[in-house]
């Protein structure tokens, strides 16, 4: 492969996921089981990402169908815990980040992120330094697995799809992603990420 950039997924990539303890605190906060969260979630988190909703309004929507009304107060508490379980960076992955920087490769965010999260992180978090590109879903309003954000991408980033790798830990998205032609690839983690960029450009990083 012939790679000028390499683009990375914030959640479950750049950070971990919630921890136990978080997911805890939200089924404690919300009223329902992990389980029952995490399917709402799934159906629903992407117009939140987009940037439909802000969290208060997010949770308020996904609660209430489940027939849960919580007042503004607690709605603000949901949310900052919900935020507060994207926080815990790999330093791993950000290592490798910097590394492939130090290379002369252009590196990327492309994440689905709130906006209530973005308009946080941008700022305080230093990995969003670390990278000459971001493109974040509530900022455009495309979330992926939508072709168009990859093609925002592509744009911003400046080389062709071929020319560009792609890390995410959702195979859907991994899947669009490859249907343009970008080398994508589930996230198993820095090390597996580093040996494919190192075959790939035939040295050590």
């Amino acid at each position: 492969m012939n790679i000028k950039a390499v683009v990375f997924d914030y959640g479950g990539v750049i950070c971990f996921p919630p921890s136990q303890e978080n997911l805890a605190e939200l089924e404690k906060l919300t009223g329902l089981d992990q389980k029952t969260l995490w399917e709402l979630n799934r159906k629903n988190r992407g117009e939140w990402d987009r940037g439909t909703f802000n969290g208060i309004d997010y949770y308020r929507h996904i609660l209430s169908g489940a027939g849960i009304f919580p007042d503004d107060n607690s709605l603000e508490e949901i949310t900052l815990t919900d935020m507060e379980g994207w926080k815990r960076i790999n330093s791993e992955t950000v290592q490798l980040m910097h590394d492939l920087k130090a290379a002369g490769l252009t590196i990327g965010i492309c994440s689905n992120m709130p906006n209530d999260f973005y308009s946080w992180a941008k700022d305080e978090l230093p990995v969003f330094m670390v990278s000459h590109v971001n493109v974040i879903s509530c900022s455009c309003n495309i979330i992926k697995p939508e072709i168009g954000i990859f093609e925002l991408l592509q744009k911003q980033i400046n080389f062709e799809f071929g020319e560009i790798v792609f890390f995410d830990d959702f195979a859907d998205n991994v899947a669009a992603a490859r249907g343009l032609g970008m080398k994508s690839f589930i996230w198993e983690g820095a090390d597996a990420a580093r040996k494919i960029i190192e075959t790939s450009l035939g040295k050590k990083l």
